[in-house]
């Protein structure tokens, strides 16, 4: 596992420390840091920064909506986390098809002959 410098850092990705430091503020990008408070950037860190790089020089998103993203994304992570612990659980119980109760939601479903009103 790496821990990088935030020099090292900015000239391996052609960014500014200054920039670094403004993810950081901004809740981007969370390096550790040591007892002297030097930044320490993980190769989980520079992954994460890669992506943000990639949103903001390719794609031309803002930094609101690199939060929004990187918020959905981490979201998404988690929810597939839980979803595995849950496929886990169930199949270390025996349960493998479990039937899901019909919905009395009144809700219109779609099927490939069209719609149908439960």
């Amino acid at each position: 596992m790496g821990a990088y410098m935030i020099g090292v850092v900015s000239v391996r990705y052609g960014v500014h420390p200054q920039t670094l430091r403004l993810y950081e503020r901004e809740g981007l990008l969370a390096p550790s840091r040591t007892e002297g408070k030097t930044r320490l950037y993980s190769d989980e860190d520079l992954e994460r920064l890669e992506f943000i790089l990639n949103l903001t020089r390719d794609l031309g998103v803002n930094l609101a909506g690199v939060e929004v993203v990187l918020g959905l994304r981490d979201r998404l992570n988690r929810m597939q986390e839980d979803m595995e612990g849950l496929v886990r659980v169930m199949e270390s119980a025996g349960l493998r098809d479990v039937p899901r109760p019909a919905s009395s939601t009144g809700l219109v479903k779609l099927t490939p002959q069209g719609l149908r009103k439960r």
